[in-house]
Order: structure tokens, then C-alpha cells, then sequence
């Protein structure tokens, strides 16, 4: 009797099929991605500049179609991969973007998600098209050229301005005028007292000291952080042990290359904090503070832009109420 050998288990075929299902169709999703990023490099204002809505959202879609693409030609997929692998070549992408220095730490984790769920229906996308038409070719060439011909043009579109307010109140167990001393002297600020704010914790620099002088022009509260970023809060309202209302002045070297992602300095063509007001009010035998802060975010998709800013201004001022907290209680004493 002839012996057989037993017919490979499944997942076997899965381990010698995985090197073409997952490497060459993330591979290709991942050098689609670095090279829309080169492509759209230029400054805000110009055509191809990375914040355009043709490079994040149009992007991401065509490394889901490409990736999908790729995987079709060696055999069917199913829905899910059409979703998983191309949601994962995304966010292989963004990971390129740092390794080479074309992206900064913090862009990276405020973009990732978004980019993985443009991918999935990207590809998932592809997927239908594969499925149910007879050009899956001609259609990755159309998303392919998508962005590169939208992305010439869209500059001229006016970006739309959207200011909002956020503010937090807490209460401190010390009197006015110690919280407004503390206010006023914030010097030599350990990143112990700052570092739980999500802003910090994604790359944003440390905050190391905020202290009002007397200038030629008023009132001026210099802030000095990490990596060389300064800048100054000019009062523009002041009542001792009450109130103060500063607005931000930036000078040309307030933001050193590669202290803050282009895209997000403060300032600049998309986010600008505008003003940032503290009030302080008796209450028992402490303070009730209350920080609240304007900002500015100008993008073509505030829709997820701004829920962002939101969300990160609010953290910051809950940490910063916390460090005046602590600091007007004599909790913490800088060495």
C-alpha cells in the first residue's frame, strides 16, 4: 500500500501564505504612505501642505486601496482583512513618518486613529470594487491620483476660523493672595507637578517657569519651557488678588526647530491660544480658582480638530489648577 503524506492543516497554509497576505501588501501600503508624505511637505498656505484635507483624508484612503489591491492579486481576502491590514499599514505609515524625521511625536498621536479608520474604508472599499467590478486597476490609479491633483489646488480654499472657550474652577485651601503670589512667581517648575497633562505626556515641552515682570509696555508674565520655547502673556487687565486677563505675544524664535510640531505650534496657521484669563474668589477660608483659556483652531476639519483641542486645553488647566493647588498649600516647594 502506497503511504500518503497527510494533507497540510490549515494552519500551515496560514504560516506559508502570511509572508504575501501581510509583508508585500503592507509593504506597498507603507512606501504609498512615505511617499504622499514627501510629496505634501510644503508650508501651510501652499499647495501640498501637509495639513490639507487631500494628504489626511485622501491619503490614508488610497494606502487602504493600494494595500487591498496588492492582497487581491494573490487571491481572494475576506472583509475583515479588507479592514485590519490596510488600518495597519496606516498606522505602519505614521510610525515611518518619526523613524525618518518627517513627522513630529505629537501629530503622529493625534492623527494615528484618524488614519486607521480612513484605511479600513479604504479598504474595504477596494474590496467591493474587486468583488463586484471588472477595473480594480483603473480605480487604484484614480485614488492614487486623487490627492496629487486635489492637493494643487486646495490652498485656495479659505480656512475657516473657530474660537472657543474653555474654563475649570477649583478650590484651593489658601487665601487669595497667596494663590495670586504663587500665580505670579511660578519659578523653577519640576515636571513632576505638570507631567500628568496629556499635553505633556505626547511631546509637548515642560513648563518650567511663569513670572510677571514690569516691562516698558506694561505688564508682561514670561513663560519658559523645555527645549527653548518662551514666550510672553502681556496683562492686559490686572486686579490684585482678583483678577488677570493676559493675551500671548510670540517672538520669531519663540518656538525653536523641532520644539513643536509645525503643524500645531501655537501661533500659527491652524492653533493659536488667544487668551487666558484666572479668577480668584474668597470662599470660606480659601480660594475658589477659576482658569479659563481662548483658542483658535483654522483647519478644514475643525469637526475633529477642535473635540481635540477641547480636550486638551481642559486637561491642561485641570493641571495647572492642580499645581497652583499644590504650590498655595505649601504642598510642594520648588528646591
Amino acid at each position: 500500500m502506497t503511504a500518503y503524506p497527510p494533507p497540510p492543516s490549515p494552519s500551515d497554509d496560514a504560516i506559508r501564505t502570511l509572508p504575501y497576505h501581510f509583508g508585500w501588501p503592507l509593504l506597498v501600503g507603507l512606501v504609498t504612505g512615505l511617499a504622499f508624505r514627501l510629496v505634501f511637505n510644503a508650508k501651510p498656505g501652499e499647495p501640498y501642505a501637509t495639513m490639507m484635507i487631500s494628504f489626511l483624508f485622501l491619503a490614508p484612503l488610497a494606502i487602504g486601496v493600494v494595500t487591498v489591491y496588492i492582497a487581491e492579486r494573490r487571491g481572494r481576502q475576506t472583509f475583515a482583512y479588507y479592514a485590519a491590514v490596510p488600518a495597519l499599514a496606516n498606522v505602519l505609515f505614521v510610525i515611518g513618518t518619526l523613524l525618518i524625521n518627517l513627522e513630529g511625536i505629537i501629530c503622529a498621536i493625534l492623527i494615528v486613529p484618524l488614519f486607521a479608520i480612513i484605511g479600513a474604508i479604504g479598504g474595504v472599499l477596494m474590496g467591493v470594487i474587486v468583488r463586484w467590478t471588472n477595473w480594480p486597476k483603473q480605480a487604484t490609479y484614480s485614488f492614487l491620483l486623487l490627492p496629487l491633483v486635489l492637493g494643487a489646488f486646495e490652498q485656495r480654499l479659505p480656512l475657516p476660523r473657530h474660537v472657543a472657550d474653555v474654563s475649570r474652577t477649583g478650590y484651593v485651601a489658601a487665601s487669595p493672595e497667596e494663590v495670586w503670589r504663587q500665580i505670579q512667581e511660578a519659578e523653577r517648575i519640576a515636571p513632576a507637578e505638570v507631567d500628568s497633562a496629556w499635553m505633556v505626556r505626547i511631546g509637548v515641552p515642560t513648563p518650567r517657569a511663569g513670572v510677571t515682570r514690569q516691562s516698558a509696555d506694561g505688564r508682561v508674565r514670561t513663560i519658559t519651557m523645555g527645549r527653548g520655547v518662551h514666550f510672553d502673556q502681556r496683562i492686559t487687565d490686572w486686579q490684585p488678588g482678583r483678577y488677570m486677563r493676559a493675551v500671548y505675544d510670540f517672538a520669531p524664535d519663540s518656538f525653536p526647530p523641532r520644539a513643536l510640531d509645525d503643524h500645531v505650534r501655537i501661533g500659527g496657521h491652524y492653533f493659536d491660544i488667544v487668551d487666558t484669563d484666572y479668577t480668584l474668589v474668597p470662599h470660606g477660608r480659601g480660594t475658589q480658582l477659576t482658569i479659563r483659556l481662548r483658542y483658535r483652531v483654522s483647519t478644514q476639519f475643525n469637526w475633529y480638530a477642535d473635540p481635540i483641542a477641547q480636550w486638551l486645553v481642559g486637561d491642561l488647566e485641570d493641571t495647572l489648577l492642580h499645581f497652583y493647588k499644590q504650590r498655595s498649600e505649601h504642598r510642594f516647594r520648588p528646591a
